[in-house]
């Protein structure tokens, strides 16, 4: 009889201090602290998250002492918005660049790249709840591993890990076609980088307007000295050339000129010269 008495308390100890009953623990202090976060198979179900505001990976940090979203975006481009204990809940952190490591599932070494601060709207001055980084091109569309090894929340610092799924579009990582109406408005409305001067130059028309007809052929192993596709880094075909900041650059489809136009209008900042784009 002792001894069922034993296992029946620690099978309910057991039951306390397990995922979703931490309110439960008598004393916090006694547990190990947990600074590793990582995303589920199924994120939105893990841990009961919520389904995610931006269509992104719903990663746990610190034993759900808070929470982070993943967005991985056509172009290479990954979000990392800072979320609260209760994920629905935005939560500032003091603005710092952080360094972060990726690979392709399976590879055996990481790279690492940069994540800058880009503050909200209504985020403190010094804080932001957002950091954006630019993957690898050579690992854009592919399903990778990310590893942070540390990002500062209030006190403490934590660890994130987390996985990917491929890029939204077809097998060479191409985006997917811009809506009509949105499509119209994002070709013949001035933005950033992406001029109305620009606007008049390609003929006031849309990429498939002015495609029409062109057959995309996608060339997956460029020689060193051609021209890359900004987005996809596929050879370039001279019949895709859109002007942007008064300059031509190549594409390899209509779809990667939505994409690049898009972020020509978004950030500037990130659009190189067209000869940037060129196979080493």
């Amino acid at each position: 009889m002792r001894t069922l008495i034993i296992s029946g308390f620690f099978t309910v100890l057991a039951l306390t201090v397990g995922c979703g009953g931490k309110d439960k623990v008598a004393d916090p202090s006694a547990r190990a602290p947990q600074t590793t976060g990582t995303a589920s198979t199924n994120p939105q179900e893990a841990h009961g998250h919520k389904k995610s505001a931006h269509g992104g990976i719903i990663v746990e940090v610190g034993r759900d002492s808070y929470h982070a979203e993943a967005v991985f975006e056509k172009g290479g481009f990954l979000r990392l918005y800072t979320l609260g204990s209760d994920e629905t809940k935005v939560q500032e952190v003091t603005a710092q660049p952080i360094t972060a490591y990726v690979k392709a599932e399976g590879d055996a070494e990481a790279v690492s790249f940069v994540m800058r601060p880009d503050p909200q709207t209504g985020d403190a001055q010094s804080m932001t709840s957002l950091f954006i980084g630019h993957l690898p091109k050579d690992l854009v569309g592919k399903k990778l591993e990310v590893t942070i090894p540390a990002i500062k929340i209030g006190s403490d610092r934590f660890r994130i890990a987390f996985k990917s799924n491929p890029v939204a579009g077809d097998a060479h990582g191409m985006p997917d076609k811009v809506e009509d109406e949105a499509e119209r408005k994002l070709y013949l409305t001035p933005g950033g980088k992406y001029t109305e001067a620009d606007v008049e130059a390609n003929g006031r028309v849309t990429a498939t307007q002015k495609f029409k007809g062109y057959k995309a052929e996608h060339d997956l192993k460029p020689k060193p000295g051609d021209k890359i596709c900004p987005i996809t880094l596929t050879k370039a075909n001279p019949k895709f050339t859109w002007i942007v900041g008064g300059k031509g650059y190549e594409f390899c489809c209509p779809p990667c000129v939505d994409e690049f136009v898009a972020l020509a209008k978004e950030k500037p900042a990130e659009i190189q010269d067209p000869e940037t784009y060129r196979k080493k």
